[in-house]
């Protein structure tokens, strides 16, 4: 019975997590969690500790890494080794790669306010125009 209770059917997981199901079993695929094996009617089972597996995907989900980058992450964790200096490292490109698209962005706002600040403009031609706001970039 302690074996049981130390274990996880999909299901439960998935209600627990607030993960779906197709995406546990998507990230099963991809190497991200590990089953202990299946029922006799071929659910999977998860060890206890898929929860706080789940927990760190999502977070380092949100954080902009990407499943290949968290896999990384958790194969290194179960070589038995922190990942942290891992993580550090994608973290610091990360901050890296949103600074340069605040620039992007940035440039693509003043090329929009451009845009708009001459858009009462009437074409000559409007029946071959479809909008100048755009068209005369």
């Amino acid at each position: 019975m302690l074996v049981q209770e130390q274990t996880k059917l999909i299901g439960s997981v998935a209600k627990k997590s607030g993960v779906p199901i197709k995406t546990i079993r998507y990230y099963e695929e991809l190497g991200l969690l590990k089953t202990t094996g299946r029922t006799e009617g071929g659910f999977r089972i998860f060890s206890s500790d898929v929860l706080a597996r789940l927990n760190f995907i999502k977070r380092a989900q949100r954080l902009g890494l990407s499943l290949a980058e968290i896999k990384d992450f958790l194969e290194i964790h179960d070589r038995g080794e922190l990942p942290c200096e891992h993580v550090q490292i994608k973290l610091s490109d990360k901050i890296s790669q949103i600074e340069q698209q605040i620039q992007q962005l940035q440039i693509l706002k003043l090329e929009l306010k451009g845009l708009l600040s001459g858009w009462e403009t009437i074409p000559e031609n409007p029946e071959q125009t479809i909008c100048p706001i755009i068209e005369g970039a």
